[in-house]
């Protein structure tokens, strides 16, 4: 089963900055749709960032200026930069490759994705 390994995350005080990192260690990202999604209990899953396959980038609203994904094609992983980070963005997050749009993360049946990765932002 082809799965990204995500790391990063953890706990941090708003207003802090943390950042996640997707690498896949089965197939090469180069032309894929890349991005990473988050879930909060109760809500439906986010499209949070997106590199798509010419290259074009691709924010949430309600991260746009604060987030900045990208694409480190030597090391065949990319990146999540999170700054300015508020309690709204606490989540559990996820990485995956031609994920689409989906309500509920993971969903496997579309795209490859990792397991998921606490973010907490505490006031």
């Amino acid at each position: 089963e082809l799965q990204l390994a995500v790391s990063g995350g953890g706990s941090v005080q708003a207003g802090g900055s943390l950042s996640l990192s997707c690498t896949s260690p089965d197939f090469p990202l180069d032309g894929s749709e890349l991005a990473y999604y988050r879930q909060s209990p109760g809500k439906k899953c986010d499209m949070v960032s997106r590199i798509e396959t010419d290259g074009s980038l691709w924010y949430l609203s309600r991260v746009e200026g604060r987030f900045t994904i990208s694409h480190d094609s030597g090391a065949n992983t990319f990146h999540l930069q999170m700054n300015s980070l508020t309690p709204d963005d606490t989540a559990v997050y996820y990485c995956s490759v031609e994920g689409g749009w989906p309500n509920v993360c993971p969903r496997p049946s579309t795209g490859v994705w990792s397991r998921g990765t606490q973010v907490t932002v505490s006031p």
